[in-house]
């Protein structure tokens, strides 16, 4: 889970990079930044969630 994670955030910042590159200034654009940052979101959760549980079960 925690590598699906760290993919999440990558994936999620070449959205928003090529969203950025693409679509500079429309509601496209916006609407795939608004994407790729959710994705990101998304990531960080499963990151810091895996994280938890494993100091969880060491101690």
């Amino acid at each position: 889970m925690k590598l699906a994670g760290f993919l999440l955030l990558a994936a999620g910042w070449a959205i928003v990079v090529a969203a950025v590159a693409l679509f500079s200034a429309t509601a496209l654009g916006t609407g795939f930044t608004l994407a790729g940052m959710g994705v990101e979101l998304l990531g960080l959760i499963l990151v810091v969630r895996a994280h938890i549980q494993r100091r969880g079960q060491s101690a």
